[in-house]
């Protein structure tokens, strides 16, 4: 495993390690095989508490033989030399030297873990080595993925391992990590790839030739790469390419590069990794702060000024990643409108794009980690994000403006009619072709006098006809109107045809031509299916429509405001309550569930369907899936003698779904209790630790101090969880109050569990009669048996319903249902009182009408 140092004028490489709770141990295990004449240097970064002496170093001494020094600034690295971090500081590294400053943020929001792996990424390059240990938060995620971007290697403590797994599964779920593994097992992992993997720059002369003319073996990779992921990137540096083919190499232990590419074809898999390792890029919010200060102050007012009769801008951003540039840009769009007030009503269309779907996906989300303060004002975080307990949240607002999407700049058409493209740190990867393919491309997309942005190591190179700097230092450049002479002028076909530079890789297609339906059976049920099916529609588990047969306009409507195509939005008033409660019941049930006679509108309530809700198990394509069937109810009117139909539906529908959300409460403040007690067990293990040696007290004390931490967070949730419980339970009592009808809940033993206040004017109720017997309680019914009545109910099951009348003239329909619980045990009865006295004087007075009027002799 380890290797002799010879003296060398080269500075040795640097392995950052970062650990906060419960990070000493694992950092025992990961010294304790660790040899100690690797020929290189180790600098730990742990969280330790500014107010305290550290005795860190002492008890890393005690498990390696390694020199163990605190840090001090100007100290040079040496090789074979252990580095802990002091108290109270920030750790860089620079020209071969520690760096020590006071922290830049307040107690609480320190990431000294990115700060250390920041500087290692911009000092050495493809050299930097970062392990992420045991500990809370997110602290080293964008570190290791500065690290990752300029094609160093990134360890991970595997999260099972850890006492506390936030920091590693930080790393893990950002797609940072290369090397998953246990502390002890890392250092060998390590030494294993720096053994293998070859230094670029010690290449013989003789392969030189391979970083400027790709070996076979390199086309076959990137055909390969072609054929899995569609993209082609022949026209990359090949530098770049061997660079993130050796990291591959590396990992698998696999000697050269004809072996790699032979293993491909029966890895898949490794495709994918490969494929998103040569897409890793570096970005954050507001990256180089004076490109957006002047993009703020003087670009954007002047492009406004310029469509001040469209108030429209439109802009692409090109190799966007998981989306901070483009909130970044949406956000000083936002700020420039806050403050000319000349400029209200303007708004901003942002086209997002990157070849990488798994970051587009997260781009979509919005969310991101807490390490951003960084970079992000404390001011537009409080106005732009939302602070989740583990992430920020990207506004809905700012959310509008951006429009994410999986392209190709190399092969898919271009977005057009564009006031601004921002291409940063991208065509530094291509080779000179394809650079001088894509100017053209961009002056093309641009509207007359349009913005380019360039990354600080890019420029427009040769086209001086094409673009002009405005801020050349910044890299922002103008659209220059298209010259007539023959010489300079690019015709547009040659910028569409960019697929040509896939280098005559052809993709295979699996594309087979479409049957042509020659055949009458088969015309006919085409035409059948267009012309005489109802109108249908097929949901997946989200309620969104994916598929639609027939004209469907009658039952669905599209929302007012930006275009949603879920059914609930898109449902017509009168059929939205029962359906949403339907689609909830057809889920459960292998019939199909038939709804009749429900009125199109709540206005108008002559227009009739019948509803078919089915859901679907076969075939394979559909599970999941809900047809809803709509069909015309013909010159049928609604019995008048059962008008509450639908009613009765509907109360059930939202009786159920305040009974769901109470239970789903339930059960989350049970988990909370589960992982406060879980919490509870870890602080008592932690204290019987703290008492084994008064040498480990005081960093001991620092995982007491998280613990802590972590455990009023928790009770902070659970109070949160507590009150939204209430906040339910007043949201139920309100609701049951509005409605017309009067509920009264009872138990098993028929006494008073809950009421509504319509419920109380008609039976004698106050607050100190929840739990009273029906038997004690007075009302205006004349219904002597409603006890007896309740007590069969409770006893048999069997519904109950008579219309009774009261001592005021008033007459009610009183219902006796059983309570039915979630899971299906019976505890109480419901009774409903429903006022009918308008019907029963409406009958009188038609009695009396169809009474024969006697005729006097």
């Amino acid at each position: 495993m380890s290797s002799k140092h010879s003296p060398t004028t080269t500075p040795p490489r640097i392995v950052g390690i970062g650990a906060s709770a419960g990070g000493l141990e694992a950092l025992n295990q990961f010294l304790a095989q660790t040899p100690a004449d690797t020929g290189m240097a180790w600098i730990v970064v742990q969280h330790l508490d500014p107010t305290k002496k550290a005795l860190l170093p002492e008890l890393l001494q005690r498990v390696t033989t390694m020199p163990v020094q605190e840090a001090a600034h100007g100290m040079v690295i040496k090789a074979d030399h252990l580095y802990v971090i002091r108290p109270d500081t920030e750790l860089t590294v620079a020209n071969g030297t520690l760096k020590l400053a006071p922290p830049s943020e307040p107690r609480g929001m320190r990431l000294p873990v990115n700060i250390l792996f920041s500087s290692l990424a911009t000092s050495l390059g493809e050299r930097a080595i970062a392990v992420v240990l045991s500990g809370m938060g997110s602290d080293g995620t964008l570190g290791t993925q500065a690290i990752k971007a300029v094609g160093g290697l990134s360890l991970v403590q595997k999260p099972d391992s850890a006492q506390f797994d936030s920091m590693p599964n930080s790393v893990i779920n950002a797609g940072f990590a290369d090397i998953i593994d246990t502390p002890a097992e890392l250092p060998g992992r390590i030494l294993a790839v720096i053994a293998h993997k070859p230094e670029v720059h010690q290449q013989p002369q003789d392969n030189a030739e391979l970083v400027d003319t790709p070996s076979d073996a390199l086309q076959q990779v990137v055909v390969q790469l072609q054929r899995q992921t569609r993209h082609d990137f022949s026209s990359y540096k090949s530098s770049t390419l061997l660079r993130r083919i050796e990291r591959r190499m590396a990992i698998h232990s696999i000697g050269s590069l004809p072996d790699y590419a032979a293993f491909l074809p029966d890895n898949p898999q490794e495709i994918e990794l490969l494929f998103k390792e040569l897409l890793i890029g570096v970005t954050n919010f507001f990256r180089e702060p004076a490109v957006w200060q002047h993009l703020s102050e003087v670009v954007l007012p002047e492009l406004l000024q310029q469509h001040i009769e469209t108030k429209a801008l439109r802009a692409w951003c090109i190799g966007c990643s998981s989306g901070e540039e483009a909130c970044s840009l949406a956000i000083t769009f936002c700020e420039v409108l806050e403050r000319h007030s000349e400029f209200e009503g303007f708004s901003l269309q942002i086209f997002a794009s990157d070849l990488n779907l798994d970051a587009i996906s997260s781009a979509r989300r919005g969310q991101y980690p807490l390490s951003i303060a960084e970079h992000v004002s404390a001011e537009r975080l409080e106005r732009f994000f939302i602070r989740h307990d583990n992430c920020y949240q990207i506004k809905q607002s700012v959310r509008d403006m951006i429009l994410y999407a999986q392209h190709d700049v190399i092969l898919d058409a271009p977005f057009t009619r564009l006031d601004l493209i921002v291409c940063r740190n991208l065509l530094i990867y291509f080779d000179t072709m394809l650079q001088r393919r894509l100017l053209p491309l961009f002056h093309y997309s641009l509207r007359e006098k349009g913005i380019l942005l360039l990354g600080s190591s890019e420029t427009t190179g040769r086209f001086h006809d094409l673009f002009t700097p405005i801020q050349a230092k910044l890299r922002l450049y103008q659209r220059l109107p298209r010259q007539k002479t023959a010489g300079s002028k690019l015709p547009v076909q040659s910028f569409p045809p960019l697929s040509t530079l896939a280098k005559e890789h052809p993709v295979p297609t699996d594309k087979t031509p479409t049957p042509k339906i020659d055949n009458l059976q088969t015309a006919a049920d085409q035409l059948l299916l267009q012309v005489y099916s109802p109108a249908a529609v097929v949901l997946n588990g989200s309620g969104d429509i994916v598929y639609i047969s027939g004209r469907t306009g009658k039952y669905l409507e599209p929302a007012a405001g930006k275009a949603n195509w879920n059914f609930h939005a898109m449902a017509r008033d009168g059929l939205r309550a029962p359906l949403a409660t339907a689609l909830k019941q057809a889920a459960q049930h292998n019939a199909p569930l038939q709804l009749r006679g429900l009125a199109v509108s709540e206005k108008d309530t002559s227009q009739r369907v019948d509803i078919t809700v089915q859901a679907l198990r076969e075939p394979a394509a559909l599970q999941g899936m809900t047809m809803v069937v709509f069909r015309d109810v013909a010159g049928e009117a609604t019995d008048p003698q059962n008008p509450a139909a639908s009613v009765d539906f509907s109360l059930a529908a939202v009786q159920q779904q305040y009974l769901d959300e109470i239970q789903l409460l339930r059960e989350e403040t049970q988990a909370s209790k589960e992982e406060l007690q879980s919490s509870n067990e870890e602080l008592q293990s932690t204290n019987e630790e703290l008492q084994s040696t008064n040498e480990e007290l005081t960093t001991s004390k620092e995982e007491m101090q998280s613990m802590n931490e972590e455990l009023q967070t928790i009770n902070t949730e659970l109070q949160t969880k507590l009150d939204d419980l209430a906040l339910a339970q007043s949201d139920l009592q309100n609701t049951l109050n509005s409605i017309e009808i009067a509920v009264l809940f009872l138990d098993q033993q028929l006494n008073v569990r809950r009421y509504t206040d319509r419920a109380a004017k008609i039976i004698n109720l106050r607050e100190s009669d929840l739990g009273r017997p029906l038997t004690d309680l007075t009302s205006s019914l004349l219904y002597p048996a409603l006890h007896q009545d309740a007590q069969d109910t409770l006893r048999t099951l069997v519904f109950s319903e008579k219309q009774i009348p009261t001592n005021d003239e008033r007459w009610f329909t009183v219902r006796i249902m059983p309570y039915r619980r979630l899971d299906n045990v019976i505890d109480g009865v419901v009774i409903t009182l429903v006022d009918i006295s308008t019907t029963k004087r409406l009958e009188a007075a038609l009695r009396e009408q169809s009474t024969p009027t006697s005729i006097a002799p």
